[in-house]
């Protein structure tokens, strides 16, 4: 596309700007974005979309795109879970009430799973800097929320990468509300630099006794010999440890978020109705045999295990 036709196109398909945007590191970025429009009613933990069109430039080192003719013109999309920083600059909780942007949490995929398939949008997201055009989504939506979550129940979230998006934005609800019950919070990730709200998760235990954070990294010199993975936080009783109650069912609700195979979300056999679990073990599979009951949103069956596949 000839330059005027890109700036054309930018103005027409772009209704958003880049507000804020900071980046743990080259694969990492917290990135805010004010829409045109008046931001969209929408509970904590949705989600809405992003998109850039295929005419901008692509991160230095990312898989090489293969568009078609007539491709180059095209809007490319994908929805985002909406994260939260929790706390301003004195410590207080946000009053998101007044802002005027939407937060995300975002990782850069160099290359896609299948060859065939370059990622599309993150190499394109990663160019980005303050001020720069964009679309964003008019509607935010999603059933992965707080809706069924007394004040008395004890919250866990689970999460893997930047699926901790959403529970951070969750864990502002609760924290916010006064939620009375306990809140833990872990995340389990490859290097600690992956984790871009740690410092936040501390300050935050420090002001609430009861939310708790554990950050779990894989390829760490010190955790490369004795790597602990989610499902292992579980079934050694860490977890219940940390948070200091047993999980009953009766009185907790688990969210989870991110790698599929740390979800473990079982297939059911359309002929015969068997449930199938995959491999490796997965949490939803480990919290079933302790009498948790996971979310059907097909069947409008709310248990109380909640999840999100990232991918």
């Amino acid at each position: 596309m000839l330059p005027e036709e890109i700036a054309e196109a930018r103005l027409k398909r772009y209704n958003g700007t880049v507000a804020y945007l900071r980046k743990p590191h080259s694969d990492l970025m917290v990135i805010r974005i004010k829409p045109d429009f008046p931001r969209p009613p929408h509970r904590a933990g949705q989600y809405c979309s992003l998109g850039l069109g295929n005419w901008e430039p692509r991160f230095p080192g990312a898989q090489p795109d293969n568009l078609k003719p007539g491709d180059e013109s095209k809007l490319v999309r994908r929805a985002y879970s909406i994260s939260c920083s929790m706390l301003d600059e004195s410590d207080n909780i946000v009053d998101v009430a007044s802002t005027d942007f939407v937060e995300f949490y975002i990782t850069l995929v160099r290359e896609g799973s299948d060859p065939t398939k370059p990622p599309a949008l993150t190499p394109r997201l990663f160019m980005l800097r303050e001020g720069d055009r964009l679309s964003i989504g008019e509607k935010i939506t999603g059933h992965y929320n707080l809706e069924h979550v007394k004040p008395t129940d004890n919250v866990i979230f689970l999460g893997t990468g930047t699926g901790e998006a959403p529970h951070n934005y969750m864990t502002w609800e609760l924290l916010k509300n006064g939620h009375q019950g306990k809140v833990l919070q872990a995340c389990c990730v490859r290097l600690k630099k992956d984790l871009a709200y740690i410092d936040t998760h501390q300050r935050l235990m420090a002001k609430f006794p009861n939310y708790k954070y554990m950050a779990l990294t894989t390829r760490e010199a010190d955790t490369l010999t004795h790597k602990v993975y989610i499902q292992d936080l579980i079934s050694s009783g860490q977890l219940e440890s940390t948070i200091g109650v047993p999980l009953d069912p009766a009185s907790t609700h688990v969210f989870l978020c991110g790698n599929p195979k740390m979800i473990g979300v079982p297939e059911k056999n359309k002929e015969t109705g068997e449930r199938t679990y995959p491999q490796p073990l997965g949490v939803i599979e480990i919290l079933e045999r302790r009498g948790f009951i996971v979310d059907n949103n097909a069947a409008k069956i709310k248990g109380n295990i909640h999840f999100e596949e990232y991918w």
